[in-house]
């Protein structure tokens, strides 16, 4: 485990030309491993697919295994697509966990720190290796209901890791990009915040 100062607040210009330099052009699309563990069961829920940001605010969660499933946010709504069954749709604001990825996703992958800023209170702290983490705090008080806080962890300007603490006690950890396949068959929370930390 690297170590790190303490929190800095994100309102310094070098924590605003982070944000910026995660900006990609739309659409821009990652891998996602994601373990989720959840007090009441013995074992984390382990999915893993795409993330897509196809511009504004929709974003598509894209799941390959162990089954398919599909997530389309857009314009307050939420489109899920299962095989073999029907499409259903619900407004975002039932589902503020979604609401909290959509808007931290959409912001960083826009590389407005500004939008960022306006949906969650911001820290940030380095490390030696170049490597960095923003801990986000939702400002809306129904998104803190569902969710304490997101972590997004990177080196240069490519995130490696989403860290979602659910207010109620759950965490959902996200491996990025190529670190993605690297999710192991029984994951574990050190060991993934070890992998979200170390070093490429």
């Amino acid at each position: 485990m690297l170590a790190l100062p303490a929190w800095a607040s994100a309102s310094a210009p070098d924590a605003d030309a982070l944000i910026a330099s995660l900006g990609r052009p739309a659409p821009a699309r990652t891998a996602f491993a994601e373990a989720r563990f959840m007090a009441m069961l013995d074992r984390p829920l382990v999915v893993s697919g795409e993330l897509a940001w196809l511009g504004g605010d929709r974003l598509q969660r894209t799941v390959t295994a162990p089954r398919e499933e599909r997530f389309t946010i857009a314009d307050g709504e939420v489109i899920q697509e299962r095989a073999g069954k029907h499409p259903r749709s619900f407004s975002l604001r039932h589902a503020p966990q979604l609401q909290g990825l959509l808007e931290s996703f959409v912001a960083l992958l826009s590389g407005n720190a500004g939008q960022l800023g306006e949906s969650f209170a911001i820290q940030r702290k380095d490390a030696a290796d170049h490597g960095w983490s923003l801990l986000l705090t939702p400002r809306d008080a129904r998104v803190a209901k569902a969710v304490a806080s997101i972590r997004i962890d990177g080196e240069g300007d490519e995130p490696r890791c989403m860290v979602m603490q659910e207010a109620g006690g759950d965490t959902a950890i996200d491996l990025l990009g190529p670190l993605a396949a690297k999710m192991p068959s029984a994951p574990t929370r050190e060991g993934l915040e070890s992998l979200c930390r170390a070093a490429p």
